[in-house]
């Protein structure tokens, strides 16, 4: 990112006067970007409270934001977290809080080091490789107050994150170890304007068998408009049967255990 690609008002200097007080900044652009990471590195190597004031739902996108934009990491938000800042879905782990996942080869370690209201979760793109396919950069406003979000993110910066096709794709990648079925259901019942090109294009890429035929199990549950559009014979979904969920039932289409209820209803009492 150049000077040039800086929100308005923000210099290539220390300009730190100038920045929303919320954010944490060393300036858009230092001459030498390592040196300007190793600095931001050891401000951070202590526990800190960033966002003091800020809604807490708001607390971590304030750092994300100056890691994204200021810092210049190449790192993007996916998974449940993309589904949450998009809207679909109300997302907190048992116990409280909030799963943050990033993805990426670039996530900076002194993210895990703040007081945020969230546990930082690093994600190595495995899914697409190095392809950016399904990622854009989402508006958001830092608070739920209308009006406020002038006086606490006068730039409204965009998070760079999935798009809800590749954060479910991402998410069903987490079963069953870090997330639940049942919040992956959730989710997908509000799926309901996913764009079938774009999730063809992604399943194609898909490199993981087990995310593309847990996608069909729940597409076929959940039937939601898009589904007729996507031909599955474009896909490559493997051979042979895969053992996912402890005690699951083998789904008879895709040819994976699952929770008895994901079964289709008329196979949901058949034998395991």
């Amino acid at each position: 990112m150049s000077v040039a690609d800086c929100p308005t008002g923000v210099s290539g200097r220390h300009d730190l006067d100038r920045a929303p007080r919320h954010l944490a900044t060393v300036g858009c652009r230092l001459p030498e970007t390592r040196l300007a990471r190793t600095i931001v590195s050891s401000l951070y190597r202590r526990p800190l409270t960033i966002g003091k004031g800020l809604e807490p739902a708001a607390r971590w996108k304030v750092p994300l934001l100056s890691a994204q934009w200021i810092m210049e990491y190449g790192f993007h938000l996916g998974g449940m977290s993309a589904l949450y800042l998009r809207g679909y879905t109300h997302y907190v782990r048992l116990g409280g809080g909030f799963d943050l996942y990033l993805f990426g080869s670039d996530i900076p370690s002194w993210l895990g080091k703040l007081e945020m209201d969230a546990r930082v979760l690093h994600r190595k793109s495995a899914l697409f490789g190095e392809d950016t396919v399904g990622i854009e950069n989402s508006r958001f406003w830092f608070t739920e107050t209308p009006g406020a979000e002038l006086e606490q993110s006068p730039w409204q910066w965009p998070m760079r994150a999935s798009t809800a096709e590749r954060a479910i794709l991402e998410a069903l990648d987490e079963l069953p170890k870090s997330e639940s079925f049942h919040m992956v259901d959730v989710a997908f019942e509000s799926l309901t304007g996913l764009r079938p090109q774009l999730l063809t294009t992604l399943l194609t890429k898909c490199r993981s068998v087990k995310v593309k035929r847990l996608f069909f199990v729940y597409a076929d549950r959940h039937l939601h408009t898009w589904r007729k559009y996507i031909d599955t014979s474009k896909i490559e979904m493997g051979r042979g049967d895969r053992a996912l969920a402890p005690g699951g039932r083998l789904h008879p289409t895709y040819r994976i255990t699952v929770p008895p209820d994901l079964m289709p209803m008329d196979t949901s009492d058949a034998a395991p």
